[in-house]
């Protein structure tokens, strides 16, 4: 196969990760999602649940000012040592592609978010992919996955701007756009099929 990666972006609630696990298996590539954020978490000796906090996140002005603080309080003398131990979305963000970077050299991997299809846009050896669901799958499985979630709705709408405002910042893209992807997928064929159309996608172009 001429592709070295694949990357998997996802609509909150599309299915989209158990989607890409599919594909590694059928692959027998190596899957980064949550395997990513127990790298980062060890590159950066923190928990892996304050990775997760700034998972696919950016700062919030008031962080970033608070940031600006420290750093210029340590030069000045003012600030307890801070160091390595500031550990944020920014942080995050560079660690995370850091790993995507190291992953693609290695090749045969499939990467779950984290912007990897604008990370590695001008690699021509890696498939992007985007998966998408209709709504009423999409909030059927947040309250699946999230009982006591409330809102699934208003859930599915934060966490997909989230993503959105994520790329915006990170690489001036836009999430949605599909000139992004090679191949833009439902997950509402199911999530197997889903998978398979992927797989045979990445095969069919291989033959043009």
């Amino acid at each position: 196969m001429r592709y070295r990666a694949l990357t998997v972006a996802r609509e909150y609630g599309s299915g989209g990760a158990a989607v890409a696990k599919i594909v590694a298996a059928k692959l027998g590539w190596r899957l980064l999602d949550n395997a990513l954020v127990q790298e980062i978490a060890r590159a950066a000796q923190v928990s892996p649940d304050l990775v997760r906090q700034f998972d696919e996140k950016v700062d919030s002005w008031l962080h970033r000012v608070s940031r600006i603080a420290l750093w210029q309080g340590a030069i000045e003398g003012v600030a307890g040592p801070v160091g390595t131990s500031i550990f944020d979305a920014e942080t995050e963000a560079r660690l995370a592609g850091d790993l995507i970077r190291e992953a693609y050299a290695q090749g045969q991997c499939v990467i779950v978010g984290r912007a990897a299809q604008c990370l590695l846009q001008d690699k021509a050896d890696v498939f992007h992919t985007f998966v998408y669901a209709p709504w009423d799958q999409r909030i059927m499985r947040i309250r699946r996955r999230v009982p006591d979630c409330g809102d699934a709705w208003a859930e599915i709408v934060n966490t997909d701007k989230i993503r959105a405002q994520y790329v915006k910042e990170r690489f001036d893209c836009v999430w949605s756009d599909p000139h992004l992807y090679d191949l833009m997928v439902s997950s509402g064929l199911g999530e197997e099929e889903a998978a398979s159309v992927i797989v045979h996608a990445m095969s069919f172009e291989e033959r043009l």
